[in-house]
C-alpha cells in the first residue's frame, strides 16, 4: 500500500492555485495535504476551502507545529528564510524556483538538509517533461554537437492568468509588500553589487524565468564553462548571453518579455554534424498542453528526414510530485536536488556580471 505523505504549502498564489494544489489533490494516494499557509488570510482560507484541507494559516509557526512530514515552498520570493525554518524543523522540502538569489543561500539550505537527513528537491519541472526526456536520448546519441540555441519569448504572466479562476491576495497591508521588495532588492545587491536598474531587471527575470532554460541546460551538458558574452536591453526585458563549454558546444540563449503581445514561445534547440533535435514547451501556466520534440536529420542513405515524436500525457508537475514521493518513501536519488540548484543560481549572477553596462 502507498504511504501518504502529510504535506503542507507555503504560499498559495497562482502557481499553487494552477499546479501544485490540484495536483496534490489529484495524488491523493500519495499526499494528504494538512495544513496551508499564506501571509493572505484570504489565499490561505480560500485554498483550504477549494481543496478540502482542514488548517489554514498565517503565520508561519502555527503552520510548523501542524503534524507535517513535508513542506511545498512556494511563495513570493525570496524563500530562504521560510526554506531554512522548514528544514530545521526536520521536514522534507520541496522549493518552487527561484530556489534563491544568491549561491551562498543555497549552500546553507544543502546544509540544513545534510543535517536533518531530509530530502530536499528543487520544483525544476521541465527536467521531469517527457519531451525533456526524449531530448536527453537524442543528445546522448549524438555525434560532434555543433551548436545549442534556446529561444525564450515571454508574455506578460496576467495573459495566461485570465484562463484561470484565481484568488487575489486582496488583504495583504503595504508594509508586507515594501518588505518583499526591500528584501530583494537586498538580495541583487548581495549578488552583483550595486549594478544599474537594467540589469537588476535583468537578473530577476533569468532568476525567476530563464532559470528554466538554464537548469535544462545543465542537465544536458553540465554547467557552462564560462559566460562567453551578455547584451541586456530594452530595459532588463530583452537578454541574450552566448554560454560556452569546453570542448563542446556552445549555446545562444535569448529571453524577451513581449508584455502586450499574447504570444508565449520556448525552445531549445541541439543540433550535431547531421542530427538536429528541437523541444518547444508551453506556458508553465497551462495545464494539459503538451511539449513537442522534433527531430531533423539525414539517414544511413543520405536522405534527409524530419520526425516528430509521441509525448506521453502525464504533466511535468506531477511527475516531479510523484518523484519527491518516492525519493521521501524509497530512498530513490533525487533528479533535481537543492544543492546542484547552487550552479543555477550562480550561472544568473555570472550572466548578470558579463554585461558591458556593470
Amino acid at each position: 500500500m502507498t504511504e501518504r505523505i502529510r504535506i503542507g504549502v507555503v504560499g498559495c498564489g497562482a502557481v499553487a492555485q494552477i499546479q501544485h494544489l490540484p495536483n496534490l489533490a489529484f495524488l491523493r494516494d500519495e499526499f494528504d495535504v494538512i495544513a496551508v499557509c499564506d501571509l493572505s488570510a484570504t489565499l490561505a482560507r480560500s485554498a483550504a476551502q477549494e481543496y478540502g484541507v482542514d488548517n489554514w494559516h498565517t503565520d508561519l509557526d502555527a503552520f510548523l507545529a501542524e503534524p507535517l512530514t513535508a513542506v511545498l515552498l512556494c511563495q513570493s520570493d525570496p524563500k530562504v528564510d521560510v526554506a531554512m525554518r522548514v528544514l530545521e524543523s526536520g521536514r522534507h522540502l520541496f522549493i518552487e524556483k527561484p530556489v534563491a538569489f544568491v549561491a551562498d543561500d543555497v549552500d546553507r539550505m544543502a546544509a540544513a538538509a545534510q543535517a536533518a537527513a531530509v530530502v530536499a528537491q528543487a520544483g525544476y519541472m521541465k527536467v521531469y517533461d517527457p519531451a525533456f526526456r526524449l531530448v536527453e536520448r537524442e543528445v546522448d546519441g549524438m555525434r560532434d554537437l555543433r551548436f545549442v540555441q534556446v529561444n525564450h519569448l515571454h508574455t506578460d504572466n496576467r495573459h495566461h492568468l485570465t484562463n484561470f479562476r484565481l484568488r487575489a491576495a486582496d488583504d495583504l497591508p503595504a508594509s508586507a509588500r515594501d518588505d518583499l521588495g526591500a528584501r530583494r532588492r537586498a538580495d541583487c545587491e548581495r549578488a552583483l553589487g550595486v549594478v544599474s536598474e537594467d540589469v537588476r531587471s535583468a537578473f530577476f527575470h533569468l532568476a525567476g524565468s530563464m532559470i528554466h532554460d538554464l537548469y535544462g541546460l545543465r542537465h544536458l551538458f553540465g554547467p557552462p564553462d564560462r559566460v562567453a558574452s551578455t547584451e541586456i536591453w530594452n530595459g532588463g526585458l530583452g537578454i541574450t548571453t552566448v554560454l560556452s563549454w569546453d570542448g563542446g558546444p556552445r549555446c545562444a540563449a535569448t529571453w524577451v518579455e513581449l508584455e502586450r503581445i499574447r504570444h508565449f514561445r520556448e525552445t531549445l534547440e541541439v543540433y550535431g554534424a547531421n542530427r538536429g533535435v528541437i523541444l518547444s514547451y508551453p506556458t508553465g501556466f497551462s495545464r494539459g498542453i503538451l511539449s513537442k520534440v522534433t527531430v531533423r536529420g539525414v539517414d544511413d542513405e543520405g536522405q534527409p528526414f524530419e520526425q516528430r515524436s509521441g509525448i506521453d500525457w502525464e504533466s511535468p508537475f506531477v511527475t516531479e510530485l510523484r518523484h519527491f514521493h518516492a525519493c521521501i518513501t524509497e530512498n530513490e536519488t533525487c533528479r533535481t536536488p537543492l544543492a546542484e540548484a547552487r550552479h543555477d543560481v550562480q550561472l544568473v549572477v555570472d550572466i548578470a556580471l558579463a554585461a558591458p553596462s556593470i
